[in-house]
């Protein structure tokens, strides 16, 4: 983006705002990226059974205080 000089508050207010919208998404892409290469879900390997859904949601409970991240 140029950089642009302004006289007054009023004339910076007054011109129109340059975005690159096209470049949105792959920012947001890049930024997924990034985050997942630091800090990536680590689950425990295998398949599980459980009896009932509490079981379940222990199982989870520990995973996440384990710091394997936000649970989804």
């Amino acid at each position: 983006m140029p950089v642009e000089r302004f006289r007054s508050g009023e004339e910076m207010n007054a011109a129109p705002v340059r975005v690159a919208a096209a470049n949105s998404f792959e920012r947001f892409v890049r930024h997924c990226s990034r985050y997942w290469r630091i800090f990536p879900r680590r689950y425990p390997r295998g398949v599980f059974k459980f009896r009932t859904i509490e079981e379940a949601q222990a199982a989870r409970d520990r995973v996440v205080r384990a710091g394997s991240g936000p649970a989804r």
